[in-house]
């Protein structure tokens, strides 16, 4: 069977499902002397996320690490799916295609770090971004040249919304 490209993988994306440290945020946890912590959060990644949900592609929020920052970030975005504290990557990711009716090759996946290979591997479409782990790199189709928390969300978003001829209309939409 021939590959396929980077476009036609995208095309076939209903759902993107996305690490957050390293991914959404740049990895840094900010832990406070009180027992809070704080993240920092790309404000163009997250309209990407708004505009991804507006255009009918679902958004989902895959961690390995409870935290109450992200519980509210998604909030924020209108983020549903949200998996946090997960033992296992591989299978939350088999319960959330379940429970969401979809086949693998209809999921992207974007991670950063090592124990998101076993999910990139399995995902029809594999991002990473730019400063995740070379294992990492290596076992996704797409790497952004941007890195965690610093616009590689916005780039693995805007890469399935243009091969799905969704984009231009996100444009128009603020062009006019």
């Amino acid at each position: 069977m021939a590959t396929l490209s980077i476009q036609a993988r995208a095309r076939r994306i209903r759902l993107i499902l996305l690490d957050v440290d390293g991914v959404l945020t740049d990895g840094t946890v900010l832990m406070h002397g009180d027992g809070t912590e704080s993240k920092a959060f790309h404000i163009r990644d997250g309209a990407a996320i708004v505009w991804a949900m507006q255009a009918g592609v679902g958004i989902g929020l895959l961690s390995a690490r409870a935290s109450a920052a992200t519980t509210q970030r998604a909030a924020q975005l209108g983020v549903k799916i949200v998996a946090q504290g997960v033992p296992s990557k591989a299978a939350e990711f088999d319960r959330i295609l379940a429970e969401q009716h979809l086949d693998e090759e209809t999921v992207a996946y974007m991670g950063d770090d090592l124990l998101d290979i076993s999910v990139l591997k399995r995902a029809g479409l594999a991002g990473a971004p730019a400063d995740a782990a070379p294992e990492t790199r290596a076992a996704a189709h797409w790497v952004s040249g941007a890195t965690g928390g610093r616009g590689a969300v916005r780039e693995f978003i805007e890469l399935v919304l243009r091969s799905q001829g969704r984009w231009d209309a996100i444009v128009r939409e603020f062009s006019s």
